[in-house]
């Protein structure tokens, strides 16, 4: 007779173990039985409400969907990667292997498996670990929606699932409770719509997606049975770090199912010997706007636009919305191209931001909205997640400026055809100080860079841009005005608090400085909200908040409400629609006529070009009936430099100006969309070609009273002779030759 002297330890190990389970068993009846042990009783309230919170709230997280205005995907937003279906979208294989795998007695029991719970103790100890699970899938449920679901911080979350006999007990009785409420398929429906897959997968439908491409109705014997396993450690099983781990607990679930008669065992067999067949990398979706590519900013903008409007981004991490937005999917593949083609993605210290809206149906949604950056996290490629599309952005638009002079002048009764002087230089008093070379102290000077005839027509110098006229519309008018008109067309940022300097708000810097240089846009700008300037023109003075998002549905279908887009007069539909008109010949003859004919630009627009003294930034802003938008190109570094044109790069001495690459990327980027949203410019009252107020302003044909003064201008729209149509190359002549060459012609005419 042989005697093992380990027999008596493994009898010690047994007896204990089913002590153990005695009274694990005393403690799992007790509740039942309305004991109710001091644990039990002292959070039966609490118990109470999380079953009826889950009994009656099957609202688990849910990935929420972004669109374009087609209905085609944009972006997923999730905190957790998961899409609820519905049993009958579950195939049984899945439901089979979940089963016998997890709770062989799941059809059985009432909630808690006393007899497996036994089992599983037995089973454990006779291992010398952990072989079997001792939790029902009831159990599993509770467990995992109070972790995932209930928990609102880290705390609250290792409560849900820390190993100790109270949490048991709490779960036990939840889970009896939940038998009582919900029916088997519910409950089973429910964890696994729940339950972590791994690699960001929640729920079952997510987890078909990621490791196999297909949905879970989708599922064979093969698939349900890697995924039933890999629930048990989703980090130990992971498929793509230990391959082999997984495989045999693929396998042993198919040997669960053979036990548990929903499999044959030659069936279990032939598949234990192929291989998991999981994709080559797990196929999870990028969350958030990063997975948006080249619409990145616009999803940004679409998110910052909810929250606003009591969507908070939280909410749609978790709630499973649908979002269609007003995104043109062509109207942004050629904004993007534009911007990039102009502007290198990866250029240093240089970005682009283009923008374009459509007055569609009384509300101004944005078609697209792109940037020569690219969308992301990487510092080495130059990439970004700062709202370069739709925040003040660079050092000025430029001459776009003198629109909101021109708007206030034809306001106050200047015609189109009112007769301006155009000196060469102006210094005035008591609207800021330096500006042009050689100013007397306490005034401000500026010239402008180029040839000018001396007197030309209020829309003639909308097109060809000289200073000094604008400069004097601003001191006869006032700069408070002027201000007041550039945030009604769509400048609304101008008006937050530390939009200047940090400390002072645009508006009341610029006013209580009655600082003229505004007129001359050296002031940061919003891409967007110049972009709306041009669709409140475009929609006859009428400004509407930019709208991003034509609906939003919830996890069931439902309409979610939200507040409207704001909407108001900004200026006088006929001021407006004369003003347009006005800016009718910049592509004709001003400007940005060379670069509108390189692409073939033939049809009407109103538009203006503008660039920065220092040529720190420059842009372009244009549009028709149905049709508007801007191109900004700015410094995005920590250090502004000027800026140079073919390549735009950051230089020594600047020669970018708005009529070349931001006209060009307008062009480029609208010509396409012309024919679908409208290419006119709207009808006006003839009266506002001689003006409301002639006699205030001057009569056509005729030098504009008190022109002749002058006012300071500064250099930020180099503008060509209006005699001659200029070249590419004689825009990017510098400054400082212009003025030379200025100089030189007043001197040869005292000889003609």
């Amino acid at each position: 007779m042989v005697i093992r002297v380990e027999a008596p330890k493994a009898f010690l190990k047994l007896f204990l173990a089913i002590l153990a389970g005695g009274v694990l068993l005393a403690a799992a009846i007790l509740p039942f039985a309305g004991a109710g042990g001091w644990v039990v009783n002292a959070s039966t309230d609490t118990m109470n409400s999380n079953v009826q919170d889950i009994s009656e709230n099957n609202s688990v997280p849910l990935r929420s969907r972004i669109t374009d205005r087609d209905g085609k995907t944009i972006a997923w937003v999730y905190n957790q990667n998961r899409t609820e279906v519905p049993s009958d979208k579950i195939s049984q294989a899945m439901k089979d292997s979940i089963v016998a795998i997890e709770d062989r007695r799941f059809y059985d029991h009432n909630g808690v498996d006393i007899r497996g719970t036994l089992r599983a103790a037995a089973a454990n100890v006779s291992s010398g670990g952990v072989s079997e699970g001792a939790s029902t899938i009831n159990q599993q449920y509770v467990k995992n929606y109070l972790w995932l679901i209930e928990a609102e911080n880290e705390e609250e979350a290792a409560q849900a699932i820390e190993t100790s006999l109270p949490r048991k007990l709490r779960e036990m009785k939840m889970a009896g409770d939940l038998d009582e409420k919900l029916t088997k398929d519910e409950i089973l429906t429910r964890y696994l719509n729940l339950v972590s897959f791994g690699n960001s997968a929640f729920g079952v439908q997510a987890a078909a997606q990621t490791y196999f491409g297909v949905s879970a109705e989708k599922l064979n014997d093969n698939q349900a049975a890697f995924l039933a396993g890999i629930v048990q450690s989703t980090s130990a099983l992971n498929p793509y770090t230990n391959p082999e781990g997984a495989k045999q607990r693929r396998n042993a679930v198919l040997q669960a199912r053979v036990t548990a008669k929903t499999l044959s065992q030659t069936k279990a067999d032939e598949i234990a010997n192929q291989p998991l067949g999981v994709l080559k990398k797990p196929r999870v979706p990028e969350n958030g706007c990063i997975g948006a590519g080249g619409s990145g900013f616009f999803c940004d903008y679409v998110m910052e636009y909810l929250d606003k409007k009591g969507i908070s981004k939280d909410e749609i991490a978790k709630g499973g919305y649908t979002i269609r937005t007003t995104l043109d999917r062509k109207a942004q593949k050629n904004a993007q191209k534009a911007a990039r083609s102009k502007v290198s993605p990866g250029q240093e210290g240089v970005a682009a931001a283009t923008n374009y809206i459509t007055p569609k149906d009384g509300k101004h949604q944005v078609l697209a909205m792109a940037s020569s950056r690219n969308y992301g996290l990487s510092q080495k490629e130059r990439e970004s997640v700062l709202p370069l599309t739709h925040t003040l952005q660079g050092h000025g638009a430029g001459s776009v400026f003198k629109i909101f002079a021109a708007a206030a002048a034809i306001e106050d009764g200047m015609g189109l055809n009112t007769n301006l002087a155009v000196p060469a230089r102006a210094e005035v008093e008591g609207m800021g100080a330096g500006g042009a070379e050689g100013c007397p102290p306490n005034k401000y000077c500026v010239e402008n860079a180029g040839s000018y005839k001396p007197n030309m027509t209020l829309k003639e110098a909308l097109a060809t841009s000289p200073n000094t006229p604008f400069i004097e519309m601003a001191e006869k008018i006032g700069m408070e005005r002027i201000v007041d008109i550039a945030i009604k067309l769509g400048l609304r940022s101008y008006k937050d608090e530390g939009s200047f300097d940090g400390e002072h708000s645009v508006e009341k810097y610029v006013k209580d400085n009655n600082l003229g240089s505004f007129v001359l846009g050296p002031t940061a700008v919003n891409p967007l909200e110049l972009s709306n300037v041009a669709a409140t023109l475009a929609h006859h003075g009428r400004w509407c908040e930019p709208l991003p998002v034509l609906s939003v549905k919830d996890r069931n279908g439902k309409k979610v409400e939200f507040e409207e887009a704001n909407c108001e007069q900004a200026i006088d539909k006929k001021v407006a629609d004369a003003l347009a008109n006005g800016l009718g010949s910049d592509v004709q003859s001003g400007t940005a006529a060379g670069s509108a004919r390189a692409v073939g630009w033939s049809g009407p627009l109103a538009a203006k070009t503008g660039t920065t003294e220092t040529s720190y930034s420059a842009a372009f802003l244009g549009f028709t009936s149905g049709w508007a938008g801007s191109s900004y190109i700015f410094n995005d570094g920590g250090t502004a430099k000027n800026l140079c044109t073919a390549p735009v790069r950051q230089c020594g001495n600047g020669n970018l100006y708005g009529g070349n690459e931001p006209a060009q990327i307008f062009f480029e980027a609208s010509k396409p969309m012309v024919k679908k949203y409208g290419g006119k410019l709207p009808s006006y009252d003839k009266k506002y070609d001689n003006g409301t107020d002639p006699g205030k302003w001057g009569a056509p044909g005729a030098p504009a009273s008190g022109a002749a003064g002058g006012t300071p201008t500064n250099p930020a729209n180099p503008a060509p002779s209006p005699q001659t149509v200029p070249r590419p190359e004689d825009v990017e002549i510098p400054p400082e030759v212009r003025r030379g060459l200025s100089d030189l012609d007043e001197f040869l005419n005292q000889f003609r």
